[in-house]
């Protein structure tokens, strides 16, 4: 069965000097990285137990990429002077050999890291994940679909139909269909396929919102086929039956499902924040998203969380959060286009009535054909009140009927 995830092995940092009782400082920081690494969903990573065989050995990162079936190698070396670290580290692609991300100088507080307490850590998870990311997206961009592995396939098409361009958004379609015909009877790829047709018709693309919601449904129901208790699946299957089919009441028990699965599911809780939200439960709304936001610190669709976030912040009233979150979402993709009706009704409740003007402007620069009615027919807050309210700040900040 085809891995959709790329695999990085991390293997224990060598000590260089220091005193003594440090010297198993480097498997702590091997652990803590491995445990951070973990938790982001689109990476695969080896057990200490497995990658502590080659600490202190000179190997080469193809040898142990061969060894653990390994796409990337991360190792290092520091030192330690009283209670501060020193570490350099370096992340290399096993296919080619290339050091794809280094850093010499990384410094820290050994009480620090041992407590949890200090941002070494993070931050070398960060660059990490965000480096990986690069390096498979424009692998996916730059090579014919045949020649990809099939992680590369399903992490670049992630990416890529979130940019919301047209040309990277029909790449996307097309990496995912490669990907579902080359793993049939794998839900993922399924459950991203519907998905993207949910976006395509969120971003004013689709030509029939209709026979993408028959799509969409169709990738749902053979993702669940697959794997009855895949989370991702079930909360998209949740994420059609609210924004395509308009019942809430399915999306919900989807929702809840996922989260049954998968308790730490980030994007249920994301979605079902918003479902709350479109019913105009703004403390449930913002709740969820919340705890969503909580689970996804290192999440390459950060954008789209902190978009639906301002959402639920509009449904609670919290209009200065629902700004701080729209803007926060916009400097990552400007052209999301829910992200700016999410900006253009913050504003206008809050009376910046020309800041929400600009806002519409460019929205309709982006989707020229957005109107109130479309806003309405589409909008799953159109029989409550919040739908009402926000039809209305639009209508005032300049979207014509």
């Amino acid at each position: 069965m085809p891995e959709l995830r790329p695999t990085i092995a991390v293997i224990p940092f060598a000590a260089r000097g220091g005193g003594s009782e440090h010297r198993l400082l480097g498997e702590v920081l091997a652990d803590e990285v491995i445990s951070a690494l973990s938790r982001t969903a689109d990476l695969n990573v080896i057990s200490r137990l497995s990658t502590t065989a080659f600490r202190g050995r000179e190997v080469t990162a193809g040898e142990v990429g061969a060894h653990l079936d390994a796409s990337y190698v991360l190792a290092g070396a520091y030192s330690t002077a009283g209670t501060q670290i020193s570490l350099a580290a370096e992340l290399t692609e096993v296919r080619s050999g290339r050091i794809v991300w280094s850093k010499a100088k990384l410094k820290g507080r050994v009480d620090g890291i041992l407590s949890g307490e200090d941002e070494l850590i993070d931050r070398i998870v960060a660059e990490v994940a965000r480096e990986v990311r690069v390096r498979e997206v424009q692998r996916a961009q730059s090579q014919s679909l045949p020649t990809l592995e099939s992680y590369t396939l399903l992490m670049g098409a992630t990416a890529l139909m979130h940019r919301l361009s047209l040309q990277d958004f029909d790449r996307a379609r097309q990496m995912l269909e490669a990907l579902t015909e080359r793993a049939p009877r794998q839900a993922v790829p399924y459950a991203w396929l519907a998905k993207w047709h949910v976006l395509r018709v969120q971003q004013g693309w689709s030509e029939d919102a209709e026979a993408d919601a028959r799509r969409a449904l169709d990738c749902t129901r053979r993702a669940l086929d697959a794997d009855a208790r895949c989370s991702l699946a079930l909360a998209i299957d949740g994420f059609v039956h609210t924004n395509l089919l308009k019942q809430l009441d399915v999306a919900l028990q989807r929702y809840e499902l996922a989260l049954e699965v998968n308790p730490n599911d980030s994007l249920a809780w994301l979605l079902k924040g918003t479902l709350h939200a479109f019913r105009g439960e703004g403390r449930l709304a913002v709740k969820d998203t919340r705890h969503a936001l909580r689970l996804s610190p290192l999440d390459p669709l950060r954008y789209f969380y902190d978009s639906l976030a301002a959402t639920a912040a509009l449904a609670a009233g919290q209009y200065e959060r629902a700004l701080d979150l729209a803007r926060r979402s916009l400097r990552v993709n400007r052209t999301h286009t829910s992200t700016l009706r999410a900006q253009a009704i913050a504003q206008w409740q809050l009376g910046r009535g020309d800041d929400a003007r600009a806002t519409i402007a460019e929205l309709l620069r982006l989707d020229p054909e957005f109107t109130i009615a479309r806003f309405v027919a589409r909008s799953p807050s159109t029989p409550f009140e919040t739908g009402k309210v926000w039809s209305g700040a639009l209508r005032s900040a300049g979207v014509p009927e």
